[in-house]
């Protein structure tokens, strides 16, 4: 099915998932210190909710897990604020021009960090507000960094140091006006950073925790944990960004990617 947006037309029928699954197996990725998810059949008494154990007719589980540290997760400004702000609430659009580059992160110190430098020279981007640069009609900028292993889909993330993204490379994004970013770490910040999360707030531009300055970015959002595989080729799609209408600050997420199959100017 091919669907028409502006002047981009998609095949509808091929999508391209960049999550990752949540199970209840030690291949799900972990990060944040916490146990892998749970999900197991509702009992009460001698009853339970599982159509192989023969007494129930359906299939009836609980599942606890934690968006942050459990899988691909969408997530607002809400999650460093002090005031509630939920990502059903903030995220109301769902089709985006998106960029997917490859960014090898560069040895500073005992870090490997994502530079400004390096999403740059990815982009091709020599100046920020062209209107010739690549970024004049990008709303989310996808990042798959190198090494690429597969087991990025089981990484037991929890005190490994991953890479990151410096806060010149999150203002840099900002600036260029990309609302949603996506990653395929557990964090854009570093796991011990001492709480300042550089990253996050530079991308929402929230200056104050505590009191909420207006011109932070309520509409922008940032995805971690997705997994790109290699045969997906680095250039422009359009993303579908689905999420799971939790009321929190951040919610599973499945984001799509279509290959712009036709464009006329």
């Amino acid at each position: 099915m091919i669907a028409k947006i502006n002047n981009f037309e998609i095949n509808l029928s091929k999508p391209i998932d960049i999550s990752i699954p949540l199970t209840n197996t030690d291949e799900n990725p972990i990060a944040w210190y916490i146990e892998k998810p749970v999900i197991e059949p509702v009992v009460f008494g001698d009853w339970i909710g599982k159509v192989s154990e023969g007494k129930s007719s359906t299939n009836f589980n609980n599942i606890f897990f934690n968006p942050h540290g459990h899988g691909t997760h969408t997530e607002c400004l809400g999650h460093i604020t002090n005031d509630f702000y939920s990502i059903n609430l903030t995220l109301k659009n769902f089709f985006f021009f998106a960029k997917l580059i490859t960014v090898e992160p560069e040895k500073i110190g005992d870090d490997l960090v994502i530079t400004k430098e390096s999403i740059s020279i990815s982009l091709n981007v020599t100046s920020l507000g062209s209107a010739s640069t690549p970024l004049s009609k990008t709303e989310a900028l996808i990042i798959r960094t190198l090494p690429n292993q597969k087991d990025k889909k089981s990484r037991k993330y929890s005190n490994t140091n991953p890479p990151y993204l410096s806060e010149e490379a999150a203002i840099f994004i900002r600036e260029s006006e990309i609302q949603h970013l996506l990653i395929d770490l557990p964090s854009v910040d570093k796991e011990h950073d001492e709480g300042k999360l550089l990253a996050h707030k530079a991308f929402w531009n929230v200056k104050d925790i505590l009191h909420l300055n207006a011109d932070a970015r309520l509409n922008a959002t940032i995805t971690e944990m997705i997994y790109v595989q290699d045969e997906i080729e680095d250039g422009e799609y359009i993303l579908n960004l689905q999420i799971a209408s939790f009321e929190n600050d951040a919610s599973p997420s499945k984001p799509i990617l279509y290959k712009i199959v036709d464009f006329r100017g």
